[in-house]
């Protein structure tokens, strides 16, 4: 005797996926056009059958060890569903899409966004823009990009944010340019993000700065870095492992936390561009990470 055929409705793990990746079932109705309630129904109905998926702590949720497991799975049906329902409607997407990111972000963020969207939809012809987040938001607002990562202070109302994290201060490992006066800070280029939160913190303190070196480079920043001739700020989701995020204190002024928000060129977005973004909000997960948590 052949066992009942059961199966998941879709809905209900694409509701527990956004509670999980936003941390709140506000949020996640937010984003998914839900009302708190409707959020809180789905996911009670998904915890009937699998068991408890989160830990209410306050106003946050954390995932069980169970949410943890189901999560990953979870993912990939929602991605293999929508790919077969995307070819049975529409057949495969093609077209032109044109991102922008920072240059922080195209070594650690997207690698594993790209080519999760470039397996999934071979024909599309991507095209990614590296600028400072001043430039890609002036190339969205002018139609020359589709879409943009933008890092900019929390509360920004026009993006879509999708993560926040912390801003610290990165050195050698073992160095000894943190101690120097006047401080020595490489910034990538003058139009950074960064670059004004920096020194906005330098100056409240009243620190003596210079800057070592400007190329527009990310590499070269972390040469300049790597061999001690300066410190720099990067988001701490960012920073390379040879590197050594440093301790806030009397040469080194306490940092805000950033936005990553997502921008989008204005009017209907074609096909290959609303899959991008889709998989842009699956794919990103980086927590609010608490002062604590920095030295």
């Amino acid at each position: 005797m052949h066992a009942m055929v059961r199966n998941l409705d879709i809905t209900l793990l694409r509701t527990f996926v956004a509670v999980a990746d936003h941390n709140g079932m506000t949020a996640a109705g937010n984003a998914l056009h839900l009302t708190q309630s409707a959020v809180s129904q789905q996911i009670a109905r998904l915890e009937d059958l699998s068991g408890a998926l989160f830990i209410r702590e306050r106003r946050t949720l954390r995932l069980t060890s169970n949410g943890e497991r189901f999560l990953g799975k979870a993912r990939r049906l929602i991605t293999l569903n929508d790919e077969l329902w995307a070819d049975m409607a529409e057949g495969a997407i093609d077209g032109l899409v044109r991102l922008g990111a920072p240059y922080d972000l195209v070594g650690t963020w997207l690698p594993p966004i790209l080519k999760t969207f470039s397996q999934a939809h071979p024909k599309v012809d991507l095209r990614l823009v590296c600028l400072a987040s001043p430039e890609l938001l002036t190339a969205v607002a002018d139609g020359a990009l589709d879409l943009a990562l933008i890092e900019e202070p929390v509360g920004k109302p026009d993006g879509e944010c999708l993560a926040v994290d912390r801003l610290v201060w990165v050195g050698a490992k073992g160095g000894a340019a943190y101690l120097k006066t006047p401080l020595p800070v490489s910034m990538v280029a003058e139009t950074c993000a960064f670059r004004p939160v920096v020194l906005r913190a330098l100056s409240e303190r009243d620190l003596a700065w210079r800057t070592m070196f400007e190329s527009g480079s990310i590499d070269a920043t972390r040469a300049a870095v790597r061999a001690d001739l300066a410190v720099t700020v990067w988001l701490a989701s960012t920073v390379p492992d040879d590197l050594h995020i440093l301790p806030f204190g009397e040469n080194l002024p306490k940092l805000p936390s950033l936005a990553i928000n997502l921008y989008h060129a204005k009017g209907p977005l074609p096909r290959a561009v609303g899959e991008l973004t889709q998989q842009i909000r699956h794919s990103v997960s980086v927590p609010l990470i608490a002062d604590q948590a920095i030295p």
